[in-house]
């Protein structure tokens, strides 16, 4: 799935959570940063690349738009540091064994883990093995299960339909609920003494 729609469902999964209990900013901001940093961390080595002079700006965006097959060169360290970055940030065990360790230092969860876990598991399903499937068992295996492309053109519309949906659902009820709220208030303000 693209980054933005990463972004996205965490927000949803954040909503609903906050909506069960309380979430502070801060915890919000660290889930749609965790659920969009898989996707952009495995930049870095090439960002480090370009301004190292080596490589060419051009090259960082031809990545990140680019199609299976397609993929820019790079150097082979670069490639290989690449590649090994979306291998970990993609990895259900890198992600069991950081919660674990969270959990134990924090003795709690960690909310904002919920970002990361949800890129990991939208990226399951939603990655074929043409282009770029997910290695959720790395570092045991390289190997991804073949999902729907995200980029086909009618998963495209339907991802973020369903996103538009929910989206205008929260808003909807949000204001629903303030409304009953206002006018709760006013009712208990016209009581008589």
């Amino acid at each position: 799935m693209d980054v933005v729609a990463h972004v996205l469902w965490a927000g949803a999964v954040t909503v609903l959570v906050a909506r069960r209990r309380p979430v502070t900013r801060g915890a919000v901001v660290a889930t749609l940063v965790l659920a969009g940093l898989p996707d952009g961390l495995q930049h870095v080595p090439v960002l480090a690349w370009i301004l190292a002079g080596d490589g060419a700006w051009t090259t960082l965006l031809a990545l990140a738009t680019s199609l299976p097959g397609r993929e820019p060169p790079l150097a082979d360290i670069v490639r290989l540091a690449s590649h090994h970055l979306h291998c970990m940030t993609h990895s259900a065990v890198v992600a069991g064994v950081t919660t674990a360790v969270l959990w134990i230092a924090l003795r709690s969860l960690w909310l904002p883990l919920l970002g990361w876990w949800s890129h990991i598991v939208i990226d399951v399903f939603t990655h074929s093995t043409a282009f770029y499937p997910s290695p959720v068992l790395y570092p045991i295996t390289y190997r991804g299960f073949d999902g729907i492309a995200w980029n086909e053109p009618w998963f495209l519309g339907l991802n973020y339909f369903v996103l538009g949906v929910f989206f205008a659902w929260t808003v909807r009820r949000s204001m629903r609920d303030r409304s009953m709220n206002c006018t709760e208030i006013e009712t208990f303000e016209r009581r008589p003494p």
